[in-house]
């Protein structure tokens, strides 16, 4: 890890944020390729000088344990779909740096490499994040051009939801759809939830570039929930989300937003903001081995949440725009459903990528139909109105309802 400062103003900055007792007494430290054993309070006169380079030489530390499985849902000469299992990191950051996806996934496509010959140049990577503790499909590129073009297809989706069009205009104009399943707590009284609640940051310990939450100031974000099933004995819910947008820890947030956090959670609670903690108690102190202690609260990176990518739909980025690559993740714990895991087939229409949802939704209306009930349509969820779902839910002793 390297900084290079050129100027004085920097190095304020650095000690304002950062105090180098620790890594100077662990010899950590070097000023232009010389260990530094003076303290910290001599260290600005070595830094005074434009262009210093100060090196800080971190030890390794064993990193915490991690499940090291990756089932390969979907492969070609350009993308590959995983199903990652709960507890492995997609990419380097914090505790840890080798036991990622991405180690394995540059490790997978290496060895493919090797053993054939003439092969294109590959870069593997991920095109999207999965929180640590959310199990499920993680789309990933293997050349820079599939990269790009899969990174334009996220960003048109929430780019479109800025522009404020409506869910169903949304899905026609989506080339990608990914589709979650979560367990919540608490009965949802509704068979369907938009949720439309713009997502922001706060000043959060342990978190440098602050903690994202449901905030009115935040990017706009969508998010479809359909229920799947209801557990009335033990007060949970079974749902199926589909996010139009592609905040950070978006269906955490929304879903705790409108007063129903994930199950097992440890962050998020109802309101869509973290649970209680004093923002003056920045945790910034030391190992021994000069690095981070581990932050005291709780933090996004944390497990324990059910939270599984379930389904990924889109046109083929590079092969034909007309292909459609429908790809579902099981749980490692639970049997193969009766649905097909991968699905490639040629279509005429963008339109395809809501295949899944309307399969779902038909089998939805037609269950409701044979009950004698009627298709309402979904509820939407906003900042303006949640406040009053909420008091209707004491109101009624129901977790939610209206």
């Amino acid at each position: 890890m390297t900084w290079s400062y050129t100027d004085r103003i920097l190095l304020q900055k650095v000690q304002k944020f950062c105090s180098f007792t620790r890594r100077i007494q662990n010899k950590q430290i070097t000023v232009d390729s010389k260990v530094v054993t003076i303290p910290d309070t001599e260290l600005s006169f070595w830094m005074s000088r434009a262009g210093t380079e100060l090196v800080y030489h971190r030890l390794p530390w064993r990193e915490p344990d991690a499940p090291y499985l990756l089932q390969v849902l979907f492969e070609d000469d350009y993308l590959i779909a995983l199903n990652k299992p709960s507890g492995l990191q997609v990419l380097p950051g914090g505790l840890f740096q080798q036991r990622t996806v991405l180690t394995q996934l540059q490790w997978h496509v290496s060895k493919l490499t090797t053993s054939s010959s003439g092969c294109r140049k590959t870069h593997p990577v991920p095109v999207h994040r999965l929180g640590r503790g959310t199990s499920g499909i993680l789309l990933c590129a293997k050349t820079k051009l599939a990269k790009s073009r899969l990174a334009a297809y996220f960003a048109e989706g929430t780019s479109v939801v800025e522009d404020k069009y409506t869910n169903s205009e949304c899905k026609k104009m989506r080339k990608i759809s990914k589709i979650y399943r979560a367990l919540v707590s608490g009965v949802i009284d509704m068979d369907e939830v938009l949720i439309k609640q713009p997502i922001g940051t706060i000043k959060y310990p342990g978190v440098a570039k602050g903690l994202y939450v449901a905030s009115p100031s935040g990017k706009p974000a969508l998010s479809s929930v359909h229920v799947l099933e209801r557990d009335l004995e033990n007060k949970s819910t079974l749902v199926q989300v589909e996010i139009q947008s592609g905040r950070p820890h978006q269906i955490r947030i929304h879903l705790s937003f409108i007063g129903l956090p994930l199950i097992g959670d440890p962050l998020y609670v109802s309101g869509g903001q973290p649970k209680c903690f004093d923002p003056e108690l920045m945790d910034e102190s030391f190992e021994k081995d000069g690095g981070y202690q581990r932050p005291e609260n709780p933090v996004p990176g944390d497990c324990g949440y059910n939270l599984h990518a379930h389904q990924i739909v889109l046109i083929h980025p590079i092969t034909n725009e007309n292909r459609c690559v429908n790809m579902i993740a099981r749980l490692f714990s639970v049997p193969l459903e009766e649905e097909t895991a991968i699905g490639v087939g040629t279509v005429s229409s963008s339109e395809a990528i809501m295949l899944a949802g309307l399969a779902f939704k038909k089998k939805r209306q037609n269950k409701r139909k044979a009950e004698g009930k009627s298709c309402d349509k979904p509820i939407i969820v906003t900042g303006a109105n949640a406040h009053l779902l909420m008091f209707s839910t004491m109101e009624r002793n129901y977790f939610f309802s209206i």
